[in-house]
């Protein structure tokens, strides 16, 4: 059996942007191109992620939420600037399937379980974003990677659970947009630690790295650069492997 392969969206100044690492944004298009393309690509499922709501202190644009999920065929799930849980219910309303929470997890983890409590655990994904320190401990990064949160990535992930939370994104900084492939390390020291769903991000470059994230322990998989550049000259080409590419992989 096959698991959830998910791209992600990243918009910033209202554009779609990939980055390495957290940093060098390279623009790709309109988002709203790429969920029209997507659709007819029939995704699992899509995450859209405003990157720039949460760092400029300011809420989600709840007019580009709902233009995107008019567009959306698939369920999707959005983070960026969520602070409050009417802010959740509205983007619930607008269309998307789920909310992603990630600063509000260090600033007011009671959110999740207000969310939780209020949607359902199963609307509420909660975002580590993991890299390893200068004596090459996994350690949990806020503020779009800039700092150092001090805290265990499997022992921040018990208590994200414990909140109310349906699913952790792991986001490993350090393989974002490298093609390096998942940090399968990370991801089993996370699947090991908590009984909901793992979703494997950061690094992929093929199928064969969405079975290893498998076998590592993921319930799904996300992606960006791999379905927005065409390699290896990083041309824009949004694509997205068929269900016959992904049966096969699955099955070897």
């Amino acid at each position: 059996m096959q698991i959830r392969v998910i791209p992600t969206l990243l918009i910033h100044k209202g554009g779609l942007i990939k980055s390495v690492q957290f940093k060098n944004y390279k623009y790709v298009g309109d988002p709203i191109n790429a969920v029209k393309i997507f659709n007819e690509k029939e995704v699992d499922e899509m995450v859209v992620i405003d990157i720039d709501a949460t760092r400029d202190n300011r809420p989600p644009n709840f007019e580009t939420i709902a233009e995107i999920a008019s567009e959306a065929f698939m369920p999707m799930a959005y983070g960026g600037g969520i602070t409050t849980l009417d802010q959740i219910k509205r983007i619930l309303f607008s269309g998307f399937e789920k909310v992603i929470i990630n600063k509000a997890l260090h600033t007011n983890l009671n959110l999740i379980t207000q969310a939780a409590n209020s949607v359902g655990s199963q609307s509420v994904v909660a975002s580590i974003d993991v890299k390893k320190n200068w004596l090459g401990k996994y350690k949990v990064y806020t503020d779009n990677g800039k700092n150092n949160s001090n805290k265990s990535p499997h022992e921040f992930a018990k208590e994200v659970e414990t909140a109310g939370a349906g699913e952790i994104i792991i986001n490993n900084i350090d393989a974002d947009g490298t093609y390096k492939g998942y940090d399968t390390e990370l991801i089993q020291l996370m699947s090991s630690s908590v009984q909901i769903p793992i979703i494997a991000l950061g690094g992929a470059a093929s199928i064969e790295d969405f079975k290893k994230a498998k076998q590592a322990g993921a319930c799904a998989v996300a992606a960006g650069s791999m379905f927005v550049f065409q390699r290896p000259h990083q041309a824009v080409l949004i694509s997205y492997p068929s269900k016959k590419e992904l049966n096969k992989t699955f099955k070897n």
